[in-house]
């Protein structure tokens, strides 16, 4: 019987990431999920040009992030494509790359991954999405559906990192046939492997393959049941995985600063809006999404679900759905126990990013590196 979740020992300091808007940035969140058909561009956007995507890793840099995730979807710029323009724009930071399985063969991403981290001094990570909605799959050309696709992930996965730890490899699956595949040169060091989905098609893939395990920001004790899931079945496998957890943050001097930030956020929204997305969301084949928005429910009189945790941003927003809201000391001893029941890397944003970076690294870090935990 694994040991309650309550009793894991954090294994070592928390990492944190930024977040790089590849589909752009405001002071607000209204944005488009993934499957939605039309990307809606808010009042004050901003663009995701290079320069401001690269003025986001800038400061991620000089802030103390660990690394910034590059994400993917339609209404992303190109994840590979960012971090390969945005590494010489920073001197250490870690590009966290988003990318799908079956939108590019696995030898050629293996190669891709190989380049991009011996270019970058060892600086990539690599994010494994497999895609949780149907309709944004086809955009792409993929119409297999949701356990086929997480079954494709692993035999991707088994691919990558056999031809980053042999010469060759010959390999005939349901998804993928090679022969004789290889790669120049194996990547050095192996670039971490980071993957999320909450399904019980994804969470023996996690449990296989993966580095990092990721989930949404559900309270505490929901969290730390499913990556219990996951500690589970990789000890069945003989394996030990971290976990992660992705988060936005609303972080000021004060508590009541932080909530009128809240406050003003879900004000900017329309009851129309707030129900076309939660009806979207609410079918999503994703089980990571249907959970974001069982949270909050299309509601907005019940947002604070956990002290501190707020699910306002699910309510337009596909993915990521909550936020860490309250005083730099509030969010600080939410991260802590976060931390204590297992998590320790955290994956974080805002609104906007380039701001919001700030607020986080100047008020919240510096607490966290004396109470130990960064």
């Amino acid at each position: 019987m694994p040991t309650p979740a309550a009793a894991q020992p954090p294994a070592s300091p928390a990492k944190f990431f930024w977040f790089l808007p590849t589909n752009g940035d405001s002071r607000n969140i209204v944005g488009a999920s993934h499957a939605s058909s039309h990307h809606t561009v808010p009042a004050g956007y901003r663009e995701p040009s290079r320069r401001y995507l690269a003025e986001v890793a800038r400061a991620a840099d000089r802030l103390g992030f660990e690394g910034v995730l590059t994400p993917t979807g339609t209404w992303c710029e190109d994840a590979w494509l960012t971090a390969a323009a945005l590494l010489s724009e920073t001197e250490r930071l870690k590009f966290l790359v988003a990318f799908r399985p079956g939108l590019v063969p696995p030898t050629l991403a293996a190669q891709q991954a190989a380049t991009l981290q011996r270019f970058s001094d060892g600086r990539v990570l690599l994010n494994i999405v497999s895609g949780g909605d149907d309709l944004e799959q086809r955009r792409f050309g993929d119409w297999l559906d949701h356990d086929q696709r997480y079954a494709r992930t692993g035999e991707f996965l088994h691919i990558v990192s056999t031809l980053w730890q042999q010469e060759s490899l010959d390999f005939s699956g349901d998804h993928y046939r090679v022969a004789d595949a290889r790669v120049s040169a194996p990547p050095n060091p192996l670039p971490g492997i980071y993957f999320g989905g909450s399904s019980a098609a994804a969470l023996p893939i996690a449990a296989q393959y993966v580095d990092v395990y990721l989930t949404w920001g559900e309270p505490p004790q929901a969290a730390a049941a499913k990556i219990e899931r996951v500690r589970a079945l990789a000890a069945e496998r003989g394996r030990t995985i971290r976990f992660g957890i992705r988060l936005h943050t609303i972080s000021r001097d004060t508590s009541a600063a932080a909530w009128a930030v809240a406050d003003e956020l879900v004000g900017q929204l329309t009851p129309e809006q707030i129900a076309k997305a939660t009806a979207l969301h609410s079918k999503s084949e994703s089980e990571g999404q249907r959970r974001m928005t069982a949270l909050h429910g299309g509601r907005v009189d019940q947002l604070e679900i956990y002290p501190n945790l707020w699910a306002g941003v699910g309510l337009v927003r596909g993915g990521a759905g909550t936020a860490l809201v309250g005083s730099h000391e509030e969010v600080a001893n939410l991260i802590v126990e976060y931390h204590a029941l297992g998590f320790d890397e955290f994956i974080l944003s805002g609104y906007p990013h380039l701001e919001e970076a700030h607020w986080f690294a100047e008020g919240v870090l510096p607490l966290l590196r004396r109470k130990g935990v960064a």
